[in-house]
């Protein structure tokens, strides 16, 4: 790390921005926890974007949302528009089948998000999870996957990454990327486990099971996750109902890509 990297005023700013554009509409408070910084400083991060344009308060109550100018932030960045097209309807038949929610999952710098889910299709859940949601890459079934199939190169770039957060979840990715034991055999059984989820909607009330999804050309470029309810059955009981559904599903949604990229050649 470089002397007064990282920058601490940009990292406070990028964490209230998240959060809004994560959680709003939402209150003063609920932004400076959710972020993690002090009321004051939530105050003026706030009132900074109020005036860059990139937050609006509503009309009629004390609540911060982002606007349509978020976009511009975007801009040169090819999302994964293909995969979600592409898996869709094989997550919805997943969730139908099974009855549990289903949710694509790729990564974004040291955290997973949710590109889509079914979540809206079951019963079988807490919270409904939108496009957009992150979860810390080591603390969920999804990341600690995609930590076990990526390549070296980008192992080494999440690496770097959780070297310049100072966080308990961080700590716990550079534990994990450190034990090759563990990565290896989620790469050998091809599939991982997260239980008892902590950094999600609803602490401790689920688990999940994730395995790897790559696009027709074999590479990696995301998870299928599928989340039960953690008093429901045990890890190794979820493994042996889902894993080969889960299995079939992922390689349904990886012909779907190549033929996809097929027609666009």
């Amino acid at each position: 790390m470089e002397r007064g990297v990282p920058i601490r005023a940009i990292s406070r700013g990028l964490a209230v921005l998240s959060t809004v554009n994560r959680d709003g509409p939402i209150s003063m408070m609920g932004i400076a926890r959710a972020a993690q910084v002090p009321y004051p400083t939530a105050c003026r991060i706030i009132q900074t974007l109020l005036h860059e344009g990139l937050v609006e308060k509503e009309p009629h109550r004390k609540r911060y949302r982002v606007t349509s100018l978020v976009h511009t932030l975007s801009t040169g960045y090819q999302a994964e528009d293909q995969l979600v097209s592409a898996a869709r309807e094989h997550i919805e038949k997943l969730c139908h089948d099974v009855g549990w929610p289903i949710s694509i999952a790729t990564r974004v710098g040291t955290r997973m998000m949710v590109r889509d889910s079914t979540h809206k299709m079951t019963s079988l859940t807490f919270s409904h999870y939108f496009p957009g949601y992150t979860l810390p890459i080591a603390e969920c079934a999804t990341g600690k996957v995609h930590l076990a199939f990526c390549d070296d190169e980008e192992r080494e770039a999440i690496n770097e990454g959780l070297k310049a957060i100072e966080t308990e979840s961080s700590h716990m990715g550079l534990v994990l990327m450190g034990d090759d034991y563990i990565l290896s055999k989620i790469r050998k059984d091809g599939y991982a486990l997260q239980i008892r989820n902590v950094y999600n909607a609803d602490p401790g009330k689920t688990s999940s099971i994730a395995v790897p999804l790559f696009d027709g050309k074999k590479q990696l470029i995301g998870s299928l996750a599928l989340i039960f309810f953690a008093s429901a059955m045990s890890g190794d009981e979820a493994v042996g109902k889902y894993l080969r559904p889960m299995q079939d599903t992922a390689q349904a949604i990886s012909e779907a890509l190549r033929e996809a990229e097929a027609r666009a050649a």
